[in-house]
C-alpha cells in the first residue's frame, strides 16, 4: 500500500477518535469550569454522560451560581435535572431573588419549578407587580338598572404560596364575584356611578387573595357604564306571562261554556224528541178513549174548537212581517 494512503487513513481514524473523545470527554467544558473556579473532575463529567445527563445543562448553570455566590453543589443541580426540572431557569431565579433581597432557597425554587410554575417569572413579578385586567362584569342594582364594570387588579407573586396556590383565573373570578355582590347590594345604580371606589374597598376587604399564589396590592375600577333596565324588562316579561296565563284561563272558561251550551242543546233536542213522541201517542190515546167510551164526541169537538181558537188568537198576537209593513 502506498505510504501516503496509509498516513491519510491513519489521520482520518485519529481525527474520528479525537472527535469521539472530545464528545464523550467534555474537556473544553471541564476547562471552562476550572477557569471559573468550579471544582469538578473530568470523571464526574463522564459519569454524567453515562447517566444520560447533558453536562452543559449542569456545568453552565453551576458556573453562574458560583459567580453569584450561591451555595449550590453539583449534585443538587443534577438531581433537579434528572427530576425533569429546568436547572438554568431555577439558577436564574435564585440569582434574581438574591439581587432583589428576596429569601429563596434552592429547594423551594426547585419545588416551584417542578410544580409547573415559572419560578423566574414569579421572582420578577415579586419585584415588578403585574396588572390583571378583568373582563366586563355585569351586575344589577336594586333599582333594576344594569351596571357594567371593568377592573384592573395589581398583584404581586407570593413565593411561599406558589406551590398549591390558585392562579390568575381564581383572582379574576373572585374579583368578579365581589363586583357583583357590591353592585347588587347598592340601592341605586347612581350610587355605584358616584362612588366607584366603593367597589374597590368592598372587594379588598374580603381578602380575595387567600389561598392563591398572589398578593393583591390594589383594585382599580377602569370603567363603569350603565346597561339595560333589567327591572323594567323583567316586569314586562312578567306582565306578558300573566297576560298569557289569563288568556289561557279565559279560553278554558270559553271552552267549558261552549261544551255546556252543546250539552244543553243536546238535552233540548232530546226533550223535543220526547215531546214529539208523546204527541204522536195522543191520537192513539184519544181513539182508545172514544172506543172505550171514556171520551164523548161532543167533548172531542169542544177540544178541537178550543185548539182552533187558540191558534187564531196566537196568529193575531204575532207582529206583522217587514215586507207586509212596507207594502
Amino acid at each position: 500500500m502506498d505510504p501516503m494512503i496509509t498516513y491519510l487513513v491513519i489521520g482520518v481514524v485519529a481525527f474520528i477518535l479525537l472527535i469521539v473523545f472530545f464528545n464523550f470527554f467534555p474537556v473544553m467544558l471541564w476547562i471552562a469550569a476550572l477557569s471559573s473556579g468550579v471544582r469538578i473532575g473530568i470523571i464526574t463529567l463522564v459519569a454524567m454522560r453515562l447517566r444520560r445527563v447533558v453536562p452543559g445543562r449542569i456545568v453552565n448553570p453551576m458556573i453562574k451560581a458560583h459567580k453569584a455566590g450561591l451555595g449550590i453543589n453539583i449534585n443538587q443541580l443534577e438531581s433537579h435535572y434528572l427530576a425533569g426540572g429546568n436547572v438554568d431557569r431555577v439558577v436564574n431565579a435564585l440569582i434574581a431573588a438574591q439581587r432583589a433581597n428576596i429569601p429563596l432557597e434552592f429547594a423551594r425554587a426547585a419545588a416551584i419549578d417542578l410544580a409547573g410554575r415559572d419560578v423566574l417569572n414569579a421572582v420578577q413579578m415579586s419585584v415588578n407587580p403585574k396588572v390583571i385586567e378583568t373582563p366586563v362584569v355585569s351586575a344589577v342594582a336594586k333599582d333594576g338598572i344594569e351596571v357594567k364594570v371593568k377592573a384592573r387588579v395589581t398583584v404581586r407573586a407570593n413565593i411561599d404560596r406558589l406551590v398549591g396556590g390558585a392562579g390568575e383565573e381564581t383572582i379574576i373570578a373572585r374579583v368578579g364575584e365581589g363586583i357583583v355582590s357590591t353592585n347588587g347590594g347598592a340601592a341605586s345604580h347612581k350610587d355605584v356611578l358616584e362612588n366607584p371606589d366603593l367597589i374597590s374597598q368592598t372587594v379588598l376587604s374580603k381578602g380575595l387573595d387567600s389561598g392563591t399564589a398572589f398578593e393583591i396590592l390594589s383594585i382599580d375600577i377602569a370603567d363603569v357604564s350603565v346597561g339595560k333596565n333589567i327591572g323594567a324588562f323583567l316586569q314586562t316579561e312578567q306582565a306578558e306571562a300573566d297576560k298569557q296565563i289569563a288568556q289561557a284561563k279565559a279560553e278554558e272558561r270559553r271552552a267549558m261554556a261552549v261544551a255546556l251550551e252543546q250539552e244543553m242543546k243536546a238535552r233540548v233536542v232530546e226533550m223535543r224528541a220526547r215531546v214529539v213522541e208523546s204527541e204522536s201517542q195522543v191520537p192513539l190515546a184519544m181513539s182508545d178513549a172514544l172506543r172505550e167510551g171514556k171520551l164523548g164526541v161532543m167533548d172531542y169537538m169542544n177540544m178541537k174548537n178550543i185548539e182552533a181558537d187558540t191558534q187564531m188568537r196566537s196568529s193575531i198576537g204575532k207582529p206583522a212581517d217587514d215586507g207586509k209593513k212596507n207594502n
